[in-house]
């Protein structure tokens, strides 16, 4: 399994401290025993240098992930990572689809370089993703105007309301169900789809979201999935951390992860 650390923070300032993130994560997944199928993997590491600008480090990592040929998980660094990543992602591979994880649609502007707060929008305006290919999974904080681009796209987006009410089980048979048709899938995890009891170490605190428990459950039944290709973890800032609550979380969603990707990539 390829772990590839994107140390990067965003340009709006918003996010500082998330470059931090990668190194801490790595330190804390070397401690953890198995996975909760009882294997343990070793792992082969990249890093992607990134400095303070945006347009260039989107061209770094787009031309990083371009030459990569293996199934990644990406670790950052804020969620504006996902723009070069999902964009090499889609020259790769023919009617590609993502599945993301967070509190907020990250629809809010139409920035270039795109940043953590509209990543989602701009590949949607770009082409490189259809609306249709996307589902979002844990919202419960948006911009009104979020809130009609997803409706007026058809954008599938479960909110943390929808998935109390249907279970968390109904839900991702729905999810797993639309993203067997993706041509390949990627999966982007926000951890403040996390509730802030669980992760309180993320730049933006949204309470009422997915236990880890819960988290776990999705990440566990979607890696069964043959045609993912790709995950990032974004949005762990450790210096906004609790008893290290946060980075533990997010090395055991990697410990997690694994398995699927190692199999994967012998099949």
């Amino acid at each position: 399994m390829k772990l590839i650390k994107i140390p990067a923070k965003n340009a709006l300032g918003k996010t500082q401290g998330t470059q931090l993130a990668p190194d801490k994560l790595i330190n804390e997944l070397e401690k953890m025993g198995a996975n909760e199928r009882g294997n343990k993997k070793t792992y082969l590491i990249g890093k992607i240098q990134t400095g303070n600008d945006p347009e260039q480090n989107n061209k770094t990592i787009y031309e990083y992930m371009m030459q990569n040929d293996q199934k990644p998980l990406i670790i950052g660094g804020d969620h504006s990572i996902t723009y070069p990543c999902f964009k090499a992602f889609s020259k790769k591979f023919n009617n590609p689809g993502i599945v993301i994880f967070d509190a907020h649609p990250d629809c809010v502007n139409n920035f270039k370089p795109p940043t953590h707060e509209d990543y989602l929008k701009v590949l949607i305006e770009e082409k490189l993703v259809k609306p249709q290919n996307v589902i979002v999974i844990g919202l419960r904080a948006w911009d009104k105007k979020e809130y009609w681009y997803l409706k007026n796209n058809k954008i599938k987006n479960f909110p943390m309301k929808n998935i109390t009410n249907m279970g968390k089980e109904d839900v991702c048979d729905v999810v797993m169900s639309a993203a067997r048709s993706f041509g390949a899938c990627y999966v982007s995890i926000d951890i403040d789809a996390v509730d802030p009891a669980f992760a309180p170490g993320t730049g933006y605190i949204e309470p009422g979201g997915l236990s880890s428990r819960e988290l776990l459950y999705f990440i566990q039944r979607l890696k069964l999935l043959k045609n993912i290709k790709a995950w990032d973890l974004v949005e762990i800032n450790p210096k906004k951390d609790i008893n290290n609550l946060t980075i533990r979380l997010g090395a055991k969603i990697i410990n997690e992860i694994n398995q699927k990707i190692y199999n994967q990539k012998n099949n």
